[in-house]
């Protein structure tokens, strides 16, 4: 039995209609999925390389490693950092924490290292120090951390220590988890809670700990 023509445009609407719409729908997809799949692979990749990643390239540099450990140190000796610089590092030797601190922290610090929030200080200023790290690579080790350990930091103008006093595990959104008018210097570090879960979370895992040596910068206000 032979088709009609008008059989036959039917047939091919019936096949060729859907295809079109199922590939548009695939590339919507793909456009609306891109930034995902790309982060995805991104941190998978962290998981299943043998090699360490060098992303030296993202950064500027500032950190000159002293011996400096006097009670002051004048304000116009201190290269103050400026966003995505790294300026020191940060080590907690009893939980095998060891990181780049870089100023800022958006995607270049936190994937460098661990980073200063901006609207924070700097060591030796006298106020809070807020350092955020992620709890699957830099600050991972921070799940074993233990009231009384030291955190030490370095920086290009001195080197700090601080004890740790407690640990809280908080609300994202708690407000009340840092004072950023504290009139003391108190180092908090924080991460995001449970260890080794990959992606935000709704609880923060925070470090509190108080400065125990180090220099103070003087001269901040002429």
């Amino acid at each position: 039995m032979k088709m009609s023509g008008s059989s036959k445009k039917n047939i091919r609407n019936l096949i060729i209609a859907p295809l079109i719409c199922f590939v548009a729908v695939c590339a919507a997809l793909l456009v609306v999925l891109a930034p995902t799949i790309k982060d995805a692979f991104s941190i998978g990749t962290m998981f299943i390389s043998d090699k360490q990643m060098d992303y030296s390239g993202d950064y500027e540099d500032i950190f000159i490693p002293t011996d400096k450990n006097g009670d002051t140190v004048n304000a116009e000796d201190v290269e103050f950092p400026t966003i995505n610089k790294q300026f020191g590092e940060l080590a907690v030797e009893s939980c095998d924490v060891q990181a780049k601190l870089f100023f800022g922290d958006g995607k270049i610090p936190l994937k460098n290292g661990v980073g200063i929030y901006a609207g924070s200080f700097v060591p030796g200023y006298g106020k809070t120090i807020l350092v955020a790290g992620h709890n699957n690579t830099y600050f991972n080790g921070l799940k074993s951390i233990k009231k009384g350990d030291v955190v030490s930091v370095r920086t290009s103008w001195g080197n700090y220590k601080y004890k740790v006093k407690e640990t809280k595990v908080l609300d994202a959104q708690d407000k009340k988890a840092i004072d950023l008018n504290a009139d003391k210097e108190t180092l908090v570090m924080y991460t995001c809670y449970p260890f080794d879960e990959i992606g935000l979370t709704s609880k923060r895992f925070f470090v509190y700990a108080d400065k125990i040596s180090g220099p103070e910068i003087v001269g901040l206000y002429g």
